[in-house]
């Protein structure tokens, strides 16, 4: 017998095989390498390139306003009154410069040039990969150099006809509109609340930028202009929190090069996450260099501040960053040229002279301001020292804990655990009260699935400090049964269980525990949502009976469709209507609500983080005023209304 070792064709791998993917044609064979993923994010991030692009002209002082239009065709338009993108001939490619800034990667006035001192963008290569993954895109520019309209048409990247002069006008700017290509990008459906959010900061961060934002396809339209800036961020973003200074702190100042400002309030909540960061507009989520500035300055100044006055005795040991984090507001923006970051997304900042430049400015300007402020001053001393003595009675609950754990580690004794190890198989059902919860082991899949019966309601703990919270048995029995811990200290990778299903009564009750559920995963554990780990379940309204069938139905509208496609006397009809899980039987409850067959999970997500702490605060917090509004402004909205 002989065997043929020599490779196939298919297996050859010679110069032949290399292919160089060059230009429009790289960025639409891997769209991810410059857009992200293709699904509603990217197609965000092609809007938010085009409108940093305007944004940038902006900055530059050379444009004051900025309009983006959502077209019912699923179209964008972004248009500026800045000077316009250069149209005159490239010398080294003997084509117009806007084709070049179109069509060419790394392209543009943001490359060491005298063009952008600061920018966001996508590196360079923004607006010609937004064009390369647009079926369409026209770009009208009104140059302001010469007074002449010019515009260019292309198609997939690639230029329609080179680009024609229309004639004179008075306008002046840009305006680009684009139609993604659905070939590549798998949805047009724009979230317009998410995207306004990202404006609004824009706008915040722009002072004197005027924003206008408009949907055609259901008419909403909102316009931003903030005269105040990251100032009046902080405002909005204490809307309905007590502060403990009215006016907010402010400084402006440029610094080795790095234009710095930082606004501050202080809150009486017991949050220590709210310090929101940017470099050149762009919202980096795992702060980075010019944050670790801020942060050492702030710790330095209350420490020295309060031993100077004499608020923190000679005995007492130094503030914590967390101390004096607690309750604070802060927002740090940045400007500078080069900007240096973790990742091609930005989230982190690594330019080193960043962090130096924030700890001078803003070190230097809030001692000065606590000196100036001696009772604002003061009041902000007494919340961090407080602060300082809950973090002491907290350690000494988790030393108790850890002794408890050396001792023998045990588990909730109302905690009925599945018997699958691996986390990944496993879900964990939150459900309300001893009846529901017996109802519920007795219908579970005990292999993957554990049942926690809470009794009562939870501590709101939106009103209570964490050592008060640590101090409550459901609270406590919560936090064990998942194992990953709380707050800055919590592990991910040890979590139990990978689904967490709240499970309560679909009535005013049942939706109170949730929502105070909610606020304690969104203060004490927002991993899990952001893990993609938190959902709610979906139980029947109603159990309709008509001779030998029966179905289960979740809303009036679906009860009222279903009987009219009965046949026959409908008033034979029975129908059940649950107010509580417990009043549904093991088996009930396992096939409308566990079994995963026919259940209906509905997965908690955190688009708007700022929206949601807003909300939390409102509703959950200690002012009456917002609460009361909120509830008169949307009391005809309310479907179901126990009585």
């Amino acid at each position: 017998m002989t065997t043929n070792n020599s490779p196939s064709t298919a297996d050859i791998y010679d110069e032949s095989q290399i292919q160089v993917l060059e230009g429009m044609e790289a960025v639409r064979r891997r769209p991810g390498m410059y857009i992200g993923p293709t699904d509603i994010n990217g197609l965000h991030t092609m809007v938010r390139e085009v409108v940093d692009n305007s944004v940038d002209e902006v900055m530059a002082g050379r444009a004051g306003s900025v309009a983006v239009t959502i077209h019912v065709d699923g179209s964008v338009t972004v248009s500026d009154d800045g000077q316009g993108i250069p149209t005159g001939l490239n010398a080294k490619l003997g084509i117009s410069t806007l084709e070049v800034v179109m069509t060419r990667l790394h392209a543009g006035g943001k490359f060491g040039g005298s063009g952008y001192k600061v920018s966001s963008g996508l590196h360079g290569v923004g607006v010609s990969a937004v064009n390369a993954l647009s079926s369409y895109l026209r770009v009208d520019v009104y140059n302001g150099r010469d007074r002449m309209h010019y515009m260019q048409e292309y198609r997939e990247g690639i230029p329609v006809a080179p680009v024609v002069q229309l004639g004179p006008t008075d306008r002046q700017g840009t305006t680009t509109r684009f139609l993604p290509d659905t070939t590549i990008i798998q949805t047009l459906d724009y979230n317009f609340r998410v995207l306004a959010q990202r404006f609004r900061e824009m706008a915040y961060l722009t002072k004197g930028m005027r924003f206008a934002f408009h949907d055609e396809r259901d008419g909403s339209e909102l316009h931003f202009y903030f005269e105040g800036g990251i100032n009046s961020y902080v405002r909005h973003l204490n809307k309905g929190k007590p502060v403990l200074h009215r006016q907010p702190f402010y400084v402006e100042k440029v610094a080795d090069g790095v234009a710095v400002e930082v606004a501050l309030q202080y809150t009486e909540s017991f949050d220590t996450d709210a310090v929101y960061s940017f470099a050149n507009n762009i919202n980096n989520t795992d702060g980075g260099s010019h944050v670790s500035g801020f942060r050492t300055a702030l710790t330095r100044v209350i420490n020295t501040h309060a031993r100077a006055k004499g608020l923190l005795k000679e005995n007492e040991a130094n503030l914590t960053g967390d101390d004096v984090r607690e309750g604070l507001t802060a927002v740090i923006s940045v400007k500078l040229s080069d900007p240096q970051f973790s990742s091609q997304t930005k989230e982190k900042l690594v330019s080193p002279h960043a962090s130096g430049a924030v700890a001078v400015v803003f070190g230097e300007a809030f001692a000065v301001w606590l000196d100036e402020n001696p009772a604002e001053a003061r009041r902000i001393i007494e919340k961090t020292i407080s602060a300082a003595r809950t973090r002491l009675a907290v350690q000494k609950v988790r030393e108790t804990a850890r002794k408890s754990a050396m001792e023998g580690f045990s588990l909730p004794g109302k905690l009925a655990d599945c018997s699958d190890p691996n986390p990944a198989h496993s879900e964990l059902f939150l459900v309300e009260g001893d009846s529901a919860g017996g109802s519920a082991k007795q219908g579970r899949d005990r292999r993957t699935q554990a049942i926690l019966p809470l009794r009562g309601k939870i501590l709101n703990v939106e009103k209570s400090r964490l050592d008060r919270m640590l101090s409550n048995n459901e609270v406590r029995s919560l936090i064990t049964a998942l194992g990953a811990g709380i707050g800055d200290q919590m592990d991910l990778t040890k979590l139990r269980y990978h689904r967490v299903v709240l499970m309560t009564d679909a009535d005013v009750d049942g939706s109170h525990i949730r929502t105070l559920l909610l606020t304690f995963f969104f203060r004490y554990m927002r991993q899990i949502i952001t893990g993609g780990h938190l959902y709610v379940a979906q139980p029947p309204l109603y159990r309709v009976s008509h001779g030998k069938q029966e179905k289960y139905v979740f809303t009036d509208h679906e009860r009222d469709q279903y009987i009219a496609s009965l046949p026959g006397d409908h008033r034979r009809v029975d129908i059940q209507r649950y107010k509580g899980l417990g009043e549904m039987n093991a088996g009930q409850l396992w096939e409308t609500t566990m079994n995963p067959r026919n259940r209906l999970l509905l997965q908690v997500t955190l688009d708007d983080a700022v929206q949601a702490d807003e909300t939390f605060t409102m509703l959950m917090g200690d002012l009456v005023p917002p609460r009361k509004r909120f509830i008169q402004t949307h009391a005809l909205e309310v479907r179901n209304l126990d009585i």
